[in-house]
Order: structure tokens, then sequence, then C-alpha cells
């Protein structure tokens, strides 16, 4: 845990400046968006969406002034989506704080997340480039897409890992995939080098929510910032049940399924459910799942010169593997 902090504090003067500019763009005439807006955005949270951008910039030589300002077009998408997604799941905590919507209502949180998706446009279409426009609106279409195939397949426990990791492409690795390959495109940077940086985003992306899905089964609420085994409670078939259900017997699964369909579990059967997961090595298989996206992730990078950027991208991809939150 020291060690995480310890890495997370290295990068603390671009956390600051990302700060100002996600506070300084944070402005409406309706005080409730901004008094939502401060609850969200400023109240916690990682930062490392607007990171991976600045640091895709700063590798492909992309200096300007509007670096910061663009850099919280990520930030601002990315809580967009929680704000809806807590909606969905009915969620009442979020970055160790009661969200929004157990706040200000379900109306609320939802239109919010709706000025924070017009607010990212409003911001990206400063940069004057169509490219990197695009980039953003395909982002997000793929993004609404994976949240409604995810409500698609709620409470599925006949979910494949396909399935999954089509799901979690669509809602979590687009847009690390988007931040990381930003920086070619706004830098003019060869097509190949866009591609591995986009390439090297896509399997970030991939490992980080593998591993988020991991945390959900092994943190705990202090550390993590939600409860644990909230996917389970919400519907959610993520990857360390899908292993778990696989190796069961047909007759096991079929108890298991009528258990939760039929009726809401106690707590007591959640957490058998929980402990079914932790056993016979199905967690230690996610996590050499994830590790294969970041080894693979680091290789994308064997094309760029030595350069702090390019270490730094290198140090938050084992990040993302050795995270405890």
């Amino acid at each position: 845990m020291d060690s995480e902090k310890k890495i997370l504090a290295k990068y603390q003067s671009y956390f600051e400046k990302i700060d100002q500019e996600v506070e300084k763009a944070l402005t409406s005439r309706v005080s409730l968006i901004e008094e939502i807006g401060g609850h969200t955005l400023l109240g916690g949270g990682k930062r490392l969406r607007p990171l991976f951008f600045i640091l895709s910039c700063e590798l492909c030589g992309f200096h300007d002034e509007i670096l910061y300002r663009l850099s919280t077009i990520f930030e601002y998408i990315h809580t967009a989506s929680l704000l809806h997604d807590d909606v969905l799941d009915n969620a009442n905590i979020r970055r160790k704080k009661p969200s929004a919507n157990h706040l200000w209502g379900n109306h609320a949180a939802v239109l919010e997340g709706d000025f924070l998706y017009s607010k990212s446009f409003c911001v990206a279409v400063e940069a004057g480039n169509v490219s990197f426009l695009k980039l953003i609106t395909d982002t997000t279409t793929q993004m609404a897409e994976g949240q409604i195939l995810e409500l698609l397949h709620t409470n599925d426990w006949n979910m494949n890992r396909d399935t999954y990791l089509d799901i979690i492409n669509a809602k979590t690795a687009v847009l690390i995939s988007a931040a990381c390959a930003a920086g070619g495109i706004l830098s003019s940077a060869d097509p190949k080098e866009i591609e591995a940086l986009q390439k090297f985003g896509h399997l970030m992306g991939m490992a980080f929510q593998i591993m988020d899905d991991l945390l959900d089964y092994t943190s705990d609420q202090a550390v993590f910032g939600k409860p644990v085994g909230k996917d389970i409670r919400e519907g959610k078939i993520t990857l360390p049940l899908i292993y778990a259900l696989e190796g069961m017997s047909d007759e096991e699964k079929k108890l298991i399924q009528e258990l939760f369909e039929q009726r809401e579990p106690s707590n007591e059967e959640y957490q058998d459910l929980i402990d079914l997961v932790r056993r016979n090595g199905v967690l230690q298989k996610v996590q050499t799942d994830a590790q294969k996206y970041v080894d693979e992730a680091a290789l994308c990078l064997d094309g760029f010169p030595d350069s702090p950027a390019r270490e730094n991208f290198l140090e938050l991809n084992r990040f993302i593997i050795e995270r405890h939150y």
C-alpha cells in the first residue's frame, strides 16, 4: 500500500495542475451542477486517465499550453460514466463517500453525468483537431454501448469470458486507450506510433479492469473505496465468478443460480459465494490474465526511445497489477 502511494506521489505536480483545470472548467450558472460536480470530481479519484494523456503528449512532443485543460476531458468522461453507473447499480458509496445519486437522487446524478459529457466535448473542440474530436466521440459512443451490453448481461449466469472481455473493453479500456493515443494524434505522430499507443492503452485498460474486478473479491471497503462484493450483489458476473463457475458441476451451478434468481440472498449467502470464488486458485488465474495484458502492453513501447515519459508509462503499467485500490 505504501509503495503504491509512493508511486502516485511522484506525479503529485501533475495531479495538482489537473485538479486546477478541472475546477476551473467546472462552471455553470446552475449552482447544483457545481455542487454535485465538486462532490464527484474534486473529492477523490486517482486522475490516471488525464495523467496517461499528458504522458502520451510528453512522449510524442506535444507541449501546447492547452495540454492540461485538454486532460480534463478524460476525467469528465470517466466521472460521467461513474455517475450513470451508480444510478444503474443503485450504489450508495463512491470513492469512500456517499455517491451523488444517494445524496441528490437519480435524476440529478444522471443530468450531472450528461453535463460532464457535454463539457468534455466543449473542451475537445478547443484543440482544433478533427481527428482528436473524432477519437473522443467514438470513445464515448463505445462506452455507452458497453454500459448497455453490461445491462443486458446482468444476472446472466451463462456469460462467458469473451462477453466479459467485450464489456470491459467498451466500458473501461477504450477510454484509457484514447487517452494514450491522443498525444500521438495531437502531435501528428507517425501512424504506427499512434497505433502502438492506442494498443498500449487498450491492454493496460483491460488489465486495470480485470484487477478492479479481482479487488472486488480481495480488498476491503476502507482501502478499495466501495463495498467488497459489490459486483455480485449488483448481478455483475465478472471474471473471478466466471472462472469459479467453470470449475463447478452443473448441479452446483444450478443450485447457486436458483438461489440468486428466486429471492434476495442473505449477507451470509453472499459471503459464502464470495468465499467460494476465493478458493481453488481462481483469483491467481485472474491475476495471471491481468499480468499477461500488462506484459504485452509494455512491449508496445519498444519502438519509442528512452525518455522520462516512456519510463513513467512503464512504471504506471506495472502499478496497474500491483495496486490494492
